[in-house]
C-alpha cells in the first residue's frame, strides 16, 4: 500500500469510527489524509471500497490482538475467558464507542453492499471461535454454549459502547465464568453417568 493510500485508510478509519460511515464524505477523507480526491479514487475506486478495507483492517487487528490472550491461556475455561479479557482491553484502547462492526451494521444492512460480508463474516468468525473453544469444555453442548457465549460477548460490546453501566465487558466475563462452571459440572456429571 502506498503512503497516500495508507493516509487515506487511516483518516477514513478514524472518521468512520468517530462520526459514522454515512456522515463522512470523500472530500473530508481526502482533506484529512492530505491527498486529492483523484488520489483517493485512484487508490480505492470508491468510498464503498474504503469502507470495506477499513472494516477488514479492523477485524484483522482484532484477531491479531486477541490471539496472544487465547494462546497464553492454559485451560479450556481460561481460553474462553481470555476472549472477554481481550475484548475489555481492546474496548478501552480502540473501541471506546463500541464495536465498529455493530456500528457499521447500523448503517449498512443491505447484504448487497460490499462491506456487509465483512461485517457478517466477522461475527460468524466470533461465533465459530466461541463454539470451537466451547468444544473443549462441553463437547456435546458446544454449539449451544458457543451461541450463549457469543450473546454475552456481543451484548457486552453494545452495553460498553452505549455506556449503559460500568464495565459491561467485565460483567459479561463474570457471567461467562458462571456459565462455564455450570457447563463443566454438567459435562462431568454426564461423564459419570456414562461410566
Amino acid at each position: 500500500m502506498t503512503s497516500g493510500a495508507r493516509r487515506v485508510l487511516d483518516a477514513a478509519s478514524a472518521l468512520f469510527y468517530d462520526r459514522g460511515i454515512h456522515a463522512v464524505g470523500v472530500d473530508l477523507i481526502a482533506a484529512e489524509a492530505g491527498v486529492t480526491k483523484k488520489t483517493l479514487y485512484d487508490r480505492f475506486g470508491s468510498k464503498e471500497q474504503i469502507v470495506v478495507e477499513y472494516l477488514a483492517a479492523r477485524d484483522e487487528r482484532w484477531q491479531v490482538f486477541l490471539a496472544p490472550y487465547v494462546e497464553g491461556a492454559t485451560t479450556p475455561r481460561a481460553r474462553i475467558l481470555a476472549v472477554f479479557d481481550a475484548a475489555r482491553d481492546w474496548a478501552g484502547a480502540f473501541s471506546t464507542k463500541g464495536c465498529s462492526m455493530v456500528k457499521a451494521h447500523a448503517e449498512i444492512s443491505d447484504p448487497a453492499h460490499p462491506a456487509y460480508q465483512v461485517i457478517a463474516g466477522q461475527k460468524a468468525w466470533m461465533l465459530a471461535l466461541f463454539t470451537d473453544l466451547a468444544r473443549d469444555v462441553a463437547p456435546r453442548r458446544a454449539a449451544k454454549l458457543g451461541r450463549t457465549l457469543m450473546l454475552l460477548h456481543e451484548g457486552a460490546l453494545v452495553a460498553h459502547g452505549l455506556n449503559v453501566f460500568p464495565d459491561a465487558i467485565g460483567h459479561a466475563r463474570d457471567e461467562a465464568a458462571t456459565l462455564l462452571r455450570d457447563a463443566l459440572r454438567a459435562a462431568s456429571a454426564a461423564e459419570e453417568k456414562r461410566r
